[in-house]
């Protein structure tokens, strides 16, 4: 999006149905489960709008939660257990009862959100939270979702001083973090994100993340 999207308030509802863009079948690229195999359900809406954006999320559709696991349970053959919810803002719906109903199917379920929001989801769900950067220092991250998080993800430009290094967040050292060049769709500079996410790796023993979808040519 850019930062062309609307900044949205929390949906609200009983959770029942959510609003989704798109539920497709792919390979996670980034994180704790790059290369596993996955089902993506990319929900509507965020609360934030980052310049540096490359994902489509404003065109989406009501799905109730029985059509959801029916397009989640189509496309889940050939060992496809592992369901990423995204947006958008995940977070910014209520998602409780999908995550439970995906658990309650054998799924294993990740969520990416940006850190600014939370609802009381199930232990099980993996939580992976990508801090933003409001130019003057990163979003506070919600004191009751921190307890809850499985990995940090930063993402780190050699261009933009606000993403050029990683501040503390309050993980304190405690939850792994992973270090994720920024795509700027210019190759000399990607080559520079690369090489300044790598240094930061090397330098303070985080792990590197690369978005392999992108490299593999899949959504």
């Amino acid at each position: 999006m850019f930062g062309n999207n609307p900044i949205r308030s929390p949906f609200k509802g009983d959770g029942s149905q959510l609003y989704i863009k798109h539920i497709f079948a792919t390979l996670q690229g980034e994180g704790i489960y790059a290369g596993h195999p996955a089902i993506f359900i990319r929900l509507g809406g965020c609360n934030l709008a980052c310049t540096f954006c490359d994902t489509e999320f404003e065109d989406y559709e009501a799905f109730s939660l029985s059509e959801i696991l029916s397009k989640t349970l189509a496309l889940s053959h050939n060992n496809r257990h592992l369901v990423v919810i995204t947006g958008g803002e995940p977070f910014l719906q209520p998602i409780e009862k999908l995550c439970q109903m995906l658990l309650d199917n054998q799924f294993q379920v990740q969520i990416e959100t940006n850190g600014t929001l939370y609802r009381p989801i199930p232990e099980a769900v993996d939580i992976i939270c990508s801090p933003k950067n409001t130019g003057a220092g990163y979003f506070p991250i919600r004191p009751d979702l921190l307890s809850h998080i499985t990995a940090f993800k930063f993402l780190i430009s050699a261009h933009n001083k606000a993403y050029s290094d990683i501040a503390e967040v309050r993980q304190q050292g405690r939850i792994p973090v992973y270090v994720q060049p920024m795509d700027e769709y210019d190759a000399a500079k990607n080559q520079a994100n690369l090489q300044l996410a790598t240094a930061l790796c090397m330098q303070y023993g985080y792990r590197l993340s690369l978005q392999i979808h992108k490299i593999a040519g899949i959504q």
